[in-house]
């Protein structure tokens, strides 16, 4: 393992990640190798490991059988006033039924005041959620259930693009693998960015996903669309210079630009102007990180007209500029 220098706490941070039946496997999984690492790291330099982790569930253990049908060994629910750094509450099948469980529920929101931070990993906010300590903060769950969640918790701001949010003390994470995007980020909020590095080399994995924003990319989600708008979605890609107006797209989708305008807006959860806007600013962010093209020939090439233009989109979409986004992510 590559050594590092890290300050070395006084006693190790206690991280407890909740689990439950029907668990997503890797939101357990994730996040926990995310510090595992990060404690081989650390000792490796000579230095303590800085986390104690450990996986809790409802019903005193030993075993939780996650997805997959895999089974976690689990401790029993801790004591309320033990030591707490850290309270990461997983996502998952059976998050529904562990947020009808009062009595966990009541377990959640008196471990949280224990921690010095608490978090949840994709559908997790559900049961966080349920507790009352996310009213009035900004989140983030899983692109899929974003929906659902302002609409059984309209107290909550939800944010549908970001891998994570971090609204402190309270960190939310989108679906399943950005865990382990959000454990990084705590890492790195402990440990610095150099640990944090070395975890992410180690894992493989980017410790900021390049222009990671958005959760799924544009083009991806209109294949969701793909039995109705599939075709139409593939020549947009090939054109993204040209006029690309509703008139032009209904035309070439064979509907009155009313209909094809609600069929659109059904099929892809978004409107035409919206989804054309994302797939250029996709486009560009590859040529941002791919090319040394100027970013006028850039704007021009993906259809923004204008370096204004693009510069407004970016900055709706993503909150940064296209230079910004450029000198962060580019190689």
């Amino acid at each position: 393992m590559p050594k590092h220098r890290v300050d070395e706490p006084d006693t190790a941070r206690v991280i407890e990640i909740l689990a439950y039946p029907s668990v997503q496997l890797l939101d357990v999984t994730g996040p926990l190798q995310v510090f595992a690492s990060a404690n081989d790291i650390v000792a490796g330099a000579g230095k303590k490991p800085p986390y104690a982790m450990q996986i809790v569930a409802p019903g005193g253990g030993p075993a939780v059988t996650a997805s997959a049908g895999v089974g976690l060994v689990a401790h029993p629910l801790s004591s309320i006033g033990a030591p707490l750094d850290t309270l990461i509450v997983a996502g998952g099948e059976g998050v529904d039924l562990a947020a009808m469980d009062p009595r966990l529920v009541d377990w959640v929101r008196a471990r949280a005041g224990d921690a010095r931070r608490v978090a949840s990993i994709c559908t997790g906010a559900f049961l966080l959620a349920s507790t009352g300590l996310l009213d009035g903060r900004r989140v983030a769950t899983h692109w899929q259930y974003c929906a659902e969640l302002e609409r059984r918790f309209p107290a909550l701001k939800v944010e549908r693009e970001p891998i994570f949010v971090h609204d402190e003390p309270v960190w939310t994470s989108a679906g399943v693998t950005a865990g382990v995007d959000l454990a990084l980020a705590l890492v790195e909020q402990d440990l610095g960015h150099t640990v944090a590095l070395a975890v992410a080399r180690y894992l493989v994995v980017f410790l900021k996903r390049p222009g990671g924003q958005a959760q799924f990319s544009s083009a991806l989600s209109l294949q969701i669309a793909e039995d109705k708008f599939g075709a139409l979605q593939a020549w947009i890609s090939q054109h993204l210079a040209e006029d690309l107006s509703v008139p032009v797209l209904a035309d070439k989708a064979g509907m009155s630009e009313r209909s094809f305008s609600r069929h659109f807006a059904r099929a892809t959860g978004m409107t035409p102007e919206r989804a054309i806007e994302r797939l250029r600013i996709e486009a560009a962010r590859g040529l941002l990180l791919e090319t040394r093209l100027p970013i006028k020939r850039i704007s021009q090439r993906c259809g923004f007209g204008s370096e204004e233009t693009m510069r407004r989109s970016f900055l709706r979409a993503m909150e940064v500029t296209p230079q910004e986004y450029r000198l962060r992510f580019g190689t």
